[in-house]
């Protein structure tokens, strides 16, 4: 495949930035050589990011579900360091538990995040990718290939995201911006830390086959993703042996309904699961948020 579209330095933007995945991936892209603008919801963090690359890096501050916000972030994004070459949709957050339980502004917050953050992400930043015809990668999830009973805000924004880069692909092609989705599994970001601790999550995670349960580091995977960027890849499996789970996708609806109808009542009767709310630190800032917004 042809390499990203190239100037003296490129420059990419990478969401969610502040740590996990975005911070990993960005130090990859710099190792590479391209100028990085971090985009996330903590600026001190951010800053702490910035400053261990070795190349120049912007800081902006900012909600990637905020349309008017994240406009003037890619207005600022191309006066700092150009036109983009590549741009990661990374940001997002997730929830488990009962879906009739769920907290009706947590489950939404889940789809307003990954989902319609994303879609916000391309738009904003199309023009400059148009100009460079530049990448633009979206992280999506095995999630996407077959929906999890208790993940149902996780699950339907990955399968959302997941067509929503997919048409995009289709409909950019002839501009010469490509587009790549990221098939991620159990990566070990901040996200699934303590991820025993919630009896939801537990359960999901030890029905899985042994190599499906295997925690993959931030490193390795920013790698995988980093390579697929620099070949312009339509997918990106990581690990890369979940390319074999495409053959078996119109399989897994029916075998998780079968296995789910079996498990769920023991589970249920033994210990009653409860809605985890968002995960991780990142997830307990955009609770806090929401706290605050609707007290």
């Amino acid at each position: 495949m042809a390499p990203v579209a190239s100037s003296p330095v490129r420059t990419a933007v990478v969401t969610g930035a502040a740590r996990g995945l975005g911070a990993g991936l960005a130090r990859e892209l710099a190792a590479r050589r391209m100028r990085v603008a971090l985009l996330g919801r903590e600026a001190r963090t951010l800053e702490s990011v910035a400053r261990s690359l070795p190349v120049e890096t912007h800081v902006y501050e900012v909600d990637v579900t905020d349309d008017v916000a994240m406009a003037r972030v890619a207005e600022a994004v191309e006066e700092d360091l150009g036109p983009p070459s590549v741009v990661v949709a990374n940001a997002g957050v997730a929830e488990g538990g009962p879906f009739a339980r769920s907290d009706p502004v947590t489950w939404r917050r889940v789809i307003e995040v990954n989902l319609v953050g994303s879609a916000i992400t391309a738009r904003v930043f199309l023009p400059g990718l148009l100009a460079t015809r530049g990448h633009f990668l979206q992280i999506a999830s095995t999630a996407a290939f077959g929906a999890a009973p208790m993940m149902s805000a996780y699950c339907a924004s990955k399968a959302g995201v997941e067509s929503f880069a997919r048409s995009l692909r289709a409909e950019l092609a002839h501009e010469g911006v490509t587009v790549g989705i990221v098939y991620l599994h159990w990566t070990d970001t901040d996200m699934i830390k303590g991820v025993d601790d919630h009896a939801v999550l537990h359960e999901l995670r030890a029905h899985m086959p042994a190599p499906a349960r295997r925690v993959h580091s931030v490193e390795q995977v920013a790698d995988w993703i980093a390579r697929g960027i620099d070949r312009r890849s339509a997918s990106v499996y990581a690990p890369p042996w979940l390319r074999l789970g495409q053959l078996a996708r119109p399989l897994f609806p029916m075998a998780v309904t079968l296995m789910s109808r079996r498990t769920l009542p023991r589970l249920l009767r033994q210990n009653p699961l409860e809605p985890t709310g968002l995960l991780g630190r990142g997830g307990r800032l955009e609770e806090t948020e929401l706290r605050r917004r609707d007290p």
